[in-house]
């Protein structure tokens, strides 16, 4: 299996975020999720390791708000231009209620418009990383369409919470949506997010769309981040509705529970008949992850690797969480290694 991956991701560190409660933590989404992960490929016989081809912006502006695109790029350097007491990061201290969508001029106003919430955290290397990110997940979905059965985008930052113009869950550039959008002008696509969170922004991006379906299989947004999206009756709108998808789980789901809501979502993929499936690989639904409160085994998550493989689809699989880092690499490659 070909992997996709860039060093690039490693200029965006952030050396905190603010959890609840206003608590400033270790940055979860950090560097070393994907040194356990490469370390643990590398162990494999199957995984081939590649550097990202540069697509360039074209494919991301088909899916992200040019201005948001814009703020990503030129936010450091406005940040350090304003002499802030903190330059460490940036992050906004008042967000957007976007049902008043009047943009402000400032920096800070700029931010809370497009960041959705203290996770997203800005710095320097916080866009080249992202796009990088992109980069890799559209190298996978052309190595698909090349005559790849499956590839794997080894993708950070993660992507499936930004939405058209917006960043939010550690996501700033949604990659699966991106490498989504390309392959939909070669057939219809499927999107499924086996990630702890609802794919928010995967959803926002196709939810007025019919040749892109989109499914997402998560933590009941009752309870769990991002709190405002993922309910079961969010099925599309005008053209889309219909085409998607979102199964909230309670929390303590096992192994058996969440096959057997896997195999629904399956069933509409088969249903549908896409050319292409892309699949937001989270790993945060494994049992002991700190911020999830799904319980699946690393068996359970090879099993859903096999049922999602024997879709027989050219299938593009795109990384996004997961925070237990000393489980991430075997939890991934039992994954993956159903693909190969």
């Amino acid at each position: 299996m070909k992997i996709f991956y860039s060093e690039t991701h490693r200029k965006h560190n952030p050396p905190f975020e603010v959890f609840d409660g206003g608590l400033r933590a270790p940055y979860l989404e950090n560097p070393d999720r994907m040194d356990r992960i490469l370390n643990a490929l590398r162990e494999t016989d199957w995984a081939e390791i590649h550097e990202p081809s540069d697509f360039g912006l074209d494919p991301i502006r088909a899916v992200h708000d040019k201005e948001y695109l814009d703020f990503l790029a030129s936010c450091w350097t406005e940040w350090l231009d304003s002499k802030p007491k903190d330059p460490s990061l940036f992050l906004p201290a008042t967000f957007a209620l976007r049902h008043q969508p009047q943009k402000p001029k400032s920096l800070l106003g700029r931010g809370g418009y497009y960041i959705m919430d203290l996770s997203a955290c800005i710095v320097e290397g916080t866009y080249p990383a992202a796009l990088a990110s992109a980069n890799c997940s559209l190298s996978a979905a052309s190595s698909v369409v090349n005559g790849q059965s499956s590839a794997f985008a080894l993708c950070r930052p993660p992507g499936h919470h930004a939405g058209k113009d917006y960043a939010g869950g550690y996501c700033f550039i949604n990659n699966a949506a991106v490498a989504a959008h390309w392959l939909s002008s070669k057939g219809n696509v499927a999107v499924i997010d086996i990630d702890y969170h609802c794919g928010n922004g995967t959803q926002d991006i196709f939810y007025e769309r019919d040749d892109v379906l989109t499914i997402s299989i998560h933590a009941d947004p009752d309870f769990e981040y991002p709190a405002y999206f993922g309910f079961a009756n969010e099925r599309g709108k005008d053209a889309g509705f219909g085409y998607h998808h979102n199964f909230p789980l309670p929390k303590g789901t096992d192994d058996e529970a969440y096959l057997a809501t896997l195999d629904r979502a399956l069933e509409l993929i088969r249903e549908y008949k896409p050319a292409h499936l892309v699949v937001s690989a989270g790993m945060d639904i494994y049992a002991d992850d700190p911020l999830g409160t799904i319980k699946v085994s690393t068996e359970g998550i090879r099993e859903i690797g096999r049922r999602i493989a024997s879709l027989k689809l050219p299938s593009v699989v795109v990384m996004e969480g997961g925070y237990n880092n000393e489980a991430l690499g075997r939890n991934i490659t039992a994954f993956l290694g159903e693909f190969k």
